[in-house]
């Protein structure tokens, strides 16, 4: 299950798989969120708490930190040894989350990139600090527009990994495009939860309010004073960014920044889902998740 961010996915699927309150038990869920992943990052990700995981396990949270890199292919390999597991334990896997890279990527299998190279990966990150970003996206543009034109602007990560595909092989990385179809291993149930764009963005302000009035400042310069930087993956995440890049500035121009980068992301990742095989687009209501699982369920084979 997937949708954009602040959709209501965590809430939704407690109220249907939570242990002791479903048909559908037992369930688990396998997070497809990038960010999740990393310890100590848990307020400004929305990170379920320690009560809801208790009611519905979830795996895939916390298993890095944030200095370490978390790729699409890290996560389809973590997530098919769990959905093996689960399934001969008798457990329903869900993958929930709103990166909808890493959920196309297991849907429909990790694309046919060349092996990684640490030479060529330090050397665009070298590339990165001294040329800066606009030196590597005009090196893609040059060799592949279709890949550049694909990835936004502030997407250091998929940027400086196109150049390394392109470096490494000496082919354009479209000639690495992932399949567009499902994989053969599983039944796939697709859903994305949708709200009306005003409901999303009146949800997203309520939701950056109350992270602040949790902690979330607080959190970000104990990330800080751990020793991470704007250069670390965990650090690239909405929310804790722009603590880097507006240091000094009042706190309420952080808390606006902080909305609106979260309202845009929202907007590119609907663009990015609506383009998943076979995705179904149901309102963020109990009631369609239950009966759509339970119809899914009920078929030969499922």
């Amino acid at each position: 299950m997937t949708g954009p961010t602040a959709s209501g996915k965590t809430e939704l699927l407690d109220s249907v798989f939570a242990r002791g309150a479903s048909s559908f038990s037992p369930a688990a869920v396998i997070s497809a969120d990038s960010m999740q992943a990393y310890r100590g990052m848990d307020i400004g990700t929305a990170k379920p708490d320690r009560a809801l995981r208790s009611r519905l396990p979830h795996h895939l949270i916390d298993i890095r930190d944030p200095d370490e890199q978390y790729t699409a292919g890290d996560f389809v390999h973590l997530a098919d040894a769990l959905c093996s597991t689960m399934a001969s334990e008798g457990i329903l896997p869900i993958i929930a989350g709103g990166t909808g890279f890493y959920i196309r990527n297991f849907v429909c299998g990790p694309p046919s990139s060349p092996p990684s190279s640490a030479e060529v990966r330090k050397k665009v990150a070298e590339d990165l600090v001294s040329l800066g970003p606009g030196s590597l996206r005009m090196e893609l543009e040059a060799a592949d527009p279709p890949s550049a034109a694909r990835i936004h602007e502030n997407d250091l990560y998929r940027l400086t990994r196109a150049v390394e595909i392109l470096r490494a092989s000496g082919l354009p990385p479209s000639r690495f495009a992932p399949s567009d179809k499902p994989r053969a291993d599983y039944d796939f149930l697709i859903l994305g939860i949708e709200r009306p764009r005003s409901e999303l963005k009146a949800r997203i302000h309520a939701r950056v309010r109350e992270m602040f009035e949790a902690g979330l400042a607080e959190e970000a310069a104990m990330l800080r004073r751990t020793g991470y930087s704007p250069s670390s993956p965990g650090l690239k995440a909405i929310g804790y960014g722009e603590f880097y890049a507006m240091e000094g500035r009042p706190m309420e121009e952080i808390v606006a920044a902080i909305e609106l980068h979260t309202l845009q992301y929202a907007k590119r990742q609907m663009t990015f889902l609506r383009a998943l095989p076979g995705i179904r687009w149901i309102g963020a209501d109990p009631e369609a998740l239950a009966a759509a699982a339970g119809v899914f369920l009920s078929q030969p084979g499922a």
